[in-house]
């Protein structure tokens, strides 16, 4: 059995715990917002922040690492969104989503247990993962915009905008603190520290058990609705094709292009190949874009990326 599938189906069963709790009404039906609130404002940053406060700064600054990955995200969001326009056209806000769909992967809440668990006390797959999530980012801020502008809801500069979304990130605040203390080689007082890696570590758990219960809300929702099962079928196949197949093929050639080999090479391809996160659902359901679409590529990925990822892994380790 491939090794990557203990951490997946570990990964997988909290999620599956939390569809189960919330069709089977045990909890209130908003624990999933309560926890998705912790994890996003409290608990992620805390890891964030943990991990690369104890990270050196030339370990950080990764720039092959930053490029390659990032370049690998451009390349899949341009190729969907240009696809999307031709099907669409004029339909740009179908296409940003379409797009976040297509790069916006799951790196924070399932890449960070995954390869926690993968590469077990090696600090660089907290790095990895956070480098990863803070580049998703700004993406997701982006696409943000694009939905604001198409539907008449932006006011002030695109850019000032990003700027803004950035900046009172919770995500990106405790990142940069911890890249602060890196760069200044301050160290924690070790009760500070115990508490902000004790509050970090509860954000895969809590994050994991909520996305299981917003796949199961909408899943409910979705089962009301009515579409064309053809075209939603077509649609679904590419964009996971390209989610879980062709970026992480572009990451891979990209990262090895830029001199990126051994575990990190293997950890950003990996953060590649990850479904779709469940943030693109709730931002598609909020401006109303292709929220059905949305929910169920998450689903089906999160299904598909259980023969996906042992794959390219053992592929990976055999090259």
């Amino acid at each position: 059995m491939s090794p990557i599938l203990t951490p997946l189906f570990s990964v997988l069963g909290i999620m599956l715990l939390g569809s189960l709790t919330q069709r089977l009404k045990v909890l209130p039906s908003d624990t999933d917002q309560v926890l998705n609130q912790y994890v996003y404002y409290i608990a992620f940053p805390a890891i964030m922040l943990f991990a690369l406060a104890q990270t050196p700064i030339e370990e950080i600054l990764q720039w092959g690492f930053i490029a390659g990955y990032s370049i690998a995200m451009l390349l899949t969001y341009l190729l969907v969104a240009v696809i999307s326009l031709l099907i669409n056209k004029n339909r740009s806000d179908i296409a940003a989503v379409r797009a976040l769909n297509t790069t916006f992967g799951n790196t924070a809440f399932i890449g960070i247990p995954l390869l926690s668990m993968m590469f077990p006390g090696q600090q660089s797959a907290f790095t990895a993962a956070a480098i990863a999530s803070l580049l998703s980012v700004v993406v997701f801020a982006i696409v943000l915009v694009t939905l604001e502008l198409y539907q008449g809801e932006k006011k002030q500069s695109p850019l000032l905008t990003i700027a803004q979304s950035l900046l009172q990130n919770p995500i990106v605040i405790g990142s940069g603190i911890g890249v602060l203390l890196s760069a200044l080689q301050i160290q924690m007082f070790d009760a500070i520290s115990m508490m902000v890696k004790q509050i970090g570590m509860s954000s895969s758990p809590c994050a994991l058990f909520a996305i299981g219960m917003v796949l199961a809300k909408a899943r409910a929702t979705n089962q009301h609705q009515h579409t064309n099962k053809m075209n939603q079928l077509m649609e679904l196949s590419w964009i996971n094709l390209c989610k879980l197949i062709i970026q992480p093929f572009l990451a891979y050639i990209l990262l090895s292009a830029f001199s990126i080999e051994g575990e990190y090479l293997i950890m950003g391809v990996i953060l590649a190949s990850l479904p779709t996160a469940a943030s693109v659902y709730l931002l598609a359901q909020r401006y109303h874009v292709k929220a059905q679409i949305s929910a169920m590529a998450i689903v089906l990925g999160t299904l598909f990326s259980i023969l996906t990822l042992p794959v390219i892994e053992t592929l990976l380790k055999n090259h």
